[in-house]
């Protein structure tokens, strides 16, 4: 991209990152990695622990500058103006930043009042945000007696309080029941109706699997990008055979032992709750010489099936791919 078209589209892209790189030392964490997010979309952001996830929002909230290469949030270059993006954004990291000794209402109003909001803003904002997260009639509660989800809710709250038309969510579900998990979910989706744009990064696949695209990225590097369904068209290297046998984990270590020994050519074993899932080169080929494999060692094969890959799979292929790459 050139300069000019880079200059241009920064001022209409809600998230715009071209060749950013965060060195620390000789260690690369963030690793020449552009992408783009657009308003109202819901952006995935994924990778292993240690990946560069958090390393790339920190560099895009301007709470650590990059070693090369730009980025620009809500139009404004993330290392030279930093109190504007902060200004503009949201930000919720993977702990919890309320206050427990404060009421639900009392962080509200602290973190408006941080934001400059006037006193009739604030009132608002206080009705809508008690509203959203569920806590009407625990408006005073003091937060640290709040269950998780409730807590969860009320942080989105806080991060959203000066509506802000760009959301980053640091891991913001680690820990919260599913049911929770799910109304969390329900308020992103709402927001990205409104046009907010969101940046979120999460371990659950069945998370990822509700952003309209995600980013892989694995040792630093962008490994993938696309919407799930063309991820899982383009980046599966191989086809999943999905296994029901009596003992799950005896089966794992036979396979993974013919992995090793090239015995079966085996891209992927894991297990899947009661099933097994294995990556080999053509289902149909290998299918027999899984079943024959288990069946000698007394484990009897319930079905196996060619199934399309989970984000899962493909997630766990993409960062593969990169590992063996290098």
């Amino acid at each position: 991209m050139s300069a000019e078209l880079f200059v241009t589209q920064s001022q209409v892209t809600p998230i715009l990152v071209q060749n950013l790189t965060r060195r620390f030392g000789a260690f690369t964490a963030v690793d020449d990695v552009s992408f783009s997010v657009q308003a109202g979309e819901v952006f995935g952001w994924l990778g292993p622990n240690g990946a560069g996830k958090t390393t790339t929002i920190r560099m895009l909230l301007g709470l650590i500058k990059p070693s090369s290469g730009s980025a620009f949030v809500s139009g404004f270059n993330s290392a030279t103006q930093t109190k504007l993006v902060h200004a503009h954004v949201g930000y919720m990291s993977q702990q919890f930043t309320l206050y427990n000794d404060l009421t639900a209402m009392q962080n509200i109003r602290f973190y408006g009042g941080v934001h400059g909001l006037s006193s009739d803003e604030l009132r608002q904002r206080i009705s809508e945000i008690i509203q959203m997260a569920g806590l009407v009639g625990r408006e005073n509660t003091l937060t640290g007696s709040l269950s998780g989800g409730w807590k969860q809710r009320l942080a989105l709250g806080c991060a959203i309080v000066h509506h802000p038309k760009v959301v980053f969510l640091d891991e913001p579900t680690a820990g919260v029941d599913p049911i929770s998990r799910r109304q969390f979910w329900e308020l992103i989706y709402q927001m990205a109706k409104d046009g907010v744009t969101v940046l979120v990064t999460t371990h659950y696949m069945d998370e990822a699997e509700l952003c309209q695209r995600v980013g892989f990225i694995s040792a630093g590097r962008l490994v993938a990008l696309d919407s799930v369904s063309q991820l899982k068209l383009t980046q599966m290297r191989g086809q999943v055979l999905e296994i029901n046998v009596s003992d799950p984990e005896k089966a794992v270590r036979i396979l993974k032992a013919a992995q090793q020994s090239h015995q079966v050519p085996l891209d992927e074993v894991a297990l899947y709750g009661a099933q097994i899932h294995a990556v080999v080169p053509d289902a149909q080929e290998y299918n027999d010489a899984i079943q024959r494999l288990l069946t000698q060692d007394n484990i009897r094969v319930n079905s196996i099936e060619w199934i399309a890959p989970t984000l899962e799979d493909v997630f766990i292929s993409s960062v593969k791919a990169r590992v063996d790459a290098n």
